[in-house]
């Protein structure tokens, strides 16, 4: 089942468990994961407080919630 998560990361994690450090993503973009592929770049264009999505060509759609 898909679902939507939130989530407010903009950049990977670095982590050094040897002299060649390795950038986990935390955006949720990458296509490598979990190793950061730069996707993370797309959410620059993200406002904060904004929920977005993205399609299969990887186009920002802003999602708006109906109020209940």
């Amino acid at each position: 089942m898909p679902r939507d998560i939130r989530c407010s990361a903009t950049g990977p994690v670095k982590v050094e468990p040897s002299d060649q450090p390795i950038w986990i993503c935390a955006c949720g973009l990458t296509q490598n994961g979990p190793q950061c592929d730069g996707s993370h770049k797309k959410a620059r264009q993200e406002e904060e407080g904004k929920l977005y999505r993205y399609d299969e060509d990887g186009e920002l759609i802003e999602v708006v919630e109906e109020q209940a």
